[in-house]
């Protein structure tokens, strides 16, 4: 009896540490399972979501905000490969954006499925998610919600940025490095802007598709520039505010973890009582991920291109690529 006593407070932090986390995180899943059956019966559609939101990362549980991956990718042409053909596609996005190569897979992956798709965007769907999007038969997105442009990014860098410098100066007043993010970054562009081409095939005519993808990928605007529904109508896309109930109440299903101390509050008069949302960290742009150390996110290949530079010659300080982190999410 007395061993018994003597093991009670390590019995208790087994089970607040590691029982007590499985058993809420199988309640939520099995919420989930719940919540999707439901809508899923309701609108007769696979129903698919992409959320990132900000998670705690290691054993001392600091905060990262995730982003598009391969792994979002082989979940979602799973997903879609187990979706009968003619049965309606919808797909929720709130995503920073992320890397290139699986936003395209999940793209083209979206656009083959031969029954109508809808992309919803209750709050924003940036760079990776936009391109997602264009897949889509219908872009749905709640009041104030925003899409984001598609130029590709160059080391930190907007590849537009780096032609337009290295146009500006004479071939001899330019180093080599510059040069070949100059080349990098004019590939980049053509081939975004004939990705977007392809996934807006047959939703728009093609010279509406040839305007709306140079628009997005030529790097008119910063890559955080946000797109409401009146501005991406107005470009020609297929976007409307029917925003339903039931998806935007799926957001509650993917709060975020991390927890934070906010100073918003406001009161429900017809509930009576305070929410405390949950906005995006203080310390994070609104861009979303920025690229850390060896990430690829926002970057055009499997490489560094500061890996090309000579040793000894100078070259772009990885501290001064991220002006844009002064950009708060408003």
């Amino acid at each position: 009896m007395d061993q018994l006593i003597n093991q009670l407070p390590f019995l208790f932090l087994l089970f607040l540490f590691f029982l007590l986390p499985a058993i809420m995180r199988q309640q939520r899943n099995a919420e989930i399972e719940r919540r999707f059956a439901r809508i899923q019966r309701k609108r007769k559609s696979r129903l698919i979501t992409l959320v990132h939101r900000l998670e705690p990362m290691g054993f001392l549980g600091i905060a990262n905000l995730r982003y598009i991956d391969l792994n979002d990718a082989e979940d979602i042409l799973d997903a879609i490969r187990k979706t009968p053909p003619n049965q309606p596609l919808e797909i929720v996005l709130h995503t920073p954006g992320g890397l290139l190569l699986p936003a395209v897979q999940i793209a083209r992956a979206v656009k083959s499925h031969k029954g109508r798709k809808t992309v919803f965007v209750p709050h924003y769907a940036m760079s990776g998610g936009t391109i997602i999007s264009l897949a889509a038969d219908e872009i749905v997105l709640s009041p104030h919600a925003v899409l984001g442009p598609i130029d590709p990014q160059i080391g930190g860098l907007p590849a537009a940025s780096i032609i337009r410098v290295a146009k500006s100066k004479s071939t001899d007043a330019v180093d080599d490095y510059t040069l070949v993010l100059a080349d990098l970054g004019q590939k980049a562009i053509d081939q975004l802007t004939a990705t977007a081409v392809e996934l807006l095939d047959g939703t728009v005519s093609a010279e509406k598709a040839t305007q709306i993808a140079e628009l997005l990928a030529s790097g008119r605007w910063t890559h955080d520039y946000p797109i409401e529904a009146s501005e991406a109508r107005a470009m020609g896309l297929n976007v409307s505010n029917n925003m339903p109930d039931d998806i935007m109440e799926l957001m509650a299903l993917f709060p975020e973890t991390v927890k934070r101390t906010s100073g918003v509050r406001w009161l429900d008069s017809a509930r009576a009582f305070f929410r405390k949302p949950q906005p995006t960290s203080e310390s994070t742009p609104f861009t979303g991920y920025q690229p850390g150390p060896g990430a690829r996110s926002f970057s055009y290949g499997p490489w560094d291109p500061r890996d090309l530079r000579p040793h000894g010659v100078p070259g772009p300080n990885p501290g001064d690529l991220r002006e844009n982190q002064s950009i708060r999410r408003r």
